[in-house]
């Protein structure tokens, strides 16, 4: 026997004899042959079947178990579940955003909104009590003196805030820096002439005339720039605030109609109205895009309110005392000057010489307007009560006097009664100047902003008070939902153990 045989032992029936009833013959069984070494490994039979990947078996079996009731009730369960926790993460992540951006206007925007508009204002009031105290001579009044240095020293502290608050790099930490700078050139430009006109030298008027300058060509349009660049800020953050969350909308009734297709599905094979789970996750995605939607529209309502009938109104009462302080400023460098700059206006075969100044007084009067034209018409337009009117229109009757007393102090200047000209710009009360007119207006102007800024205020406050606890309410209510489809799902598989 050789390497690879198989000795088999079989057993013969005696000689002659069969082999017993019902037994077959036996036969010699086929032993594949060992593979020794060096030999080539079997091959397998051609027909036999390759075996499968095991995901693709596990597929399979997914898919057999899907068209079974018990597995079909698997996947509507756990789609209803998806789809009500992406409804409420949808729904808190879009509402949050919404918060966030009505929050910031109301505490940080819209404020640093009105820092600017206020570095303005203090800069052009600074600049224009710098003019009226040369105007008084020698010796400037104390309270001229002291308006002067607090306009500077609020200028400061809102111009330190805004630099706190701009990114680095942008175009408001340019003009923060850009103030910064210019700052104490102006300051010292006024001290000396200021200790010029003390001594009664000349040259006190070109160092005035030289810092309003500066003010008007540079400082200004730099606070300007820095107003403008946060009321886009606050625009920006009225325009995420306000849009309607569409996308959490859109899934919350596309999870509400999945719940009453499960619902009916559920009543169509088994007659019964009510599955408390489902029912209950119903009930709770209900609530969340009533509340969505509610409290949206009540959101927007209050910030369209706090925009229209504040921000509008804050912007065009700035614009207004803003052109007031100029004019007054250019009223009080007209004396100043007495002629040293002019201008050629009027049409090309019509030119006539006028005093630079006198011309954007007029200018900034005509910007001003009165109760029915201009700033101050438009702002009486805007207000949406007497209590806002009231305080514009005060000062559009005061700006009417201021008119008529400057013709008079400009007539008797053209006269050459300089002395004349300069107490109905300066003097006393019994001089009736244009002073007191400018202070009425100036007054009435900031009774008018203290009023628009406290409704802006409210109506702010309403409009983010809309969305208070939504985004939570939401993702609390969602996580219920869930748990409720489930609940429902799984009382109905446990009809099949």
């Amino acid at each position: 026997m050789t390497k690879g045989e198989v000795e088999v032992e079989v057993t013969y029936p005696p000689n002659g004899s069969a082999a017993p009833p019902g037994q077959a013959a036996p036969t010699m069984p086929t032993v594949p042959p060992q593979a020794g070494p060096g030999s080539a490994a079997p091959v397998p039979a051609p027909n036999a079947a390759p075996r499968r990947p095991a995901w693709i078996e596990g597929r399979d079996r997914l898919r057999a178990a899907a068209t079974t009731e018990p597995g079909k009730l698997r996947i509507i369960g756990a789609v209803l579940a998806l789809l009500v926790v992406a409804f409420g993460a949808v729904t808190t992540w879009q509402m949050t955003d919404r918060s966030d951006a009505a929050s910031s206007v109301l505490n940080r925007s819209q404020p640093l909104s009105d820092d600017a508009a206020a570095i303005y204002r203090s800069l052009a009031d600074a600049n224009t009590a710098a003019s009226s105290g040369f105007l008084a001579g020698g010796q400037e009044p104390a309270d001229v003196r002291k308006r002067y240095t607090d306009d500077i020293e609020r200028a400061s502290e809102k111009l330190a805030n805004a630099a706190s608050n701009a990114g680095a790099g942008s175009s408001a930490a340019d003009s923060v820096s850009k103030l910064n700078k210019l700052l104490p050139e102006y300051t010292g430009l006024i001290e000396r002439a200021r200790a010029s006109n003390r001594q009664g030298l000349p040259l006190g008027g070109a160092y005035l005339r030289y810092a309003n300058d500066k003010m008007q060509t540079e400082m200004l349009p730099a606070a300007e720039q820095l107003y403008t660049v946060e009321k886009e800020r606050l625009n920006a953050d009225y325009d995420d605030a306000k849009p309607y969350p569409w996308l959490a909308i859109a899934l919350g009734l596309l999870a509400l109609g999945a719940l009453f297709w499960a619902q009916r599905r559920n009543y169509r094979r088994t007659n019964r109205v009510l599955n408390h789970g489902l029912v209950a996750a119903t009930a709770a995605s209900t609530i969340v895009l009533l509340w969505l939607v509610a409290g949206h529209t009540f959101a927007r309502s209050g910030l369209n309110d706090s925009y229209d009938h504040g921000v509008k109104s804050l912007n065009v009462l700035n614009d207004a005392r803003i052109s007031s302080l100029k004019a007054r400023s250019n009223e009080n460098l007209t004396l100043v000057s007495r002629g040293a700059e002019t201008v050629e206006v009027g049409p090309a075969d019509k030119k006539e010489i006028k005093d630079k100044f006198d011309v954007d007084y007029q200018a900034q009067m005509k910007q001003l307007g009165s109760a029915d034209s201009g700033l101050l018409g438009k702002a009486v337009d805007i207000a949406d009560n007497e209590a806002g009117k009231n305080p514009v229109k005060a000062a559009a009757d005061n700006v009417s006097v201021w008119k008529d007393r400057h013709k008079t102090a400009r007539d008797s200047d053209d006269a050459g009664d300089y002395k004349g000209a300069l107490a109905k710009v300066v003097g006393d009360k019994s001089d009736e100047p244009t002073g007191e007119c400018f202070d009425n207006v100036d007054k009435a102007l900031e009774r008018a902003l203290g009023h628009e800024r406290a409704e802006f205020e409210q109506a702010a406050k309403d409009g983010k008070g809309a969305m208070s606890g939504l985004p939570v309410g939401a993702a609390v209510l969602a996580v219920l939902a869930a748990a409720g489809a489930v609940l429902g799902i799984g009382r109905r598989l446990s009809e099949y153990r």
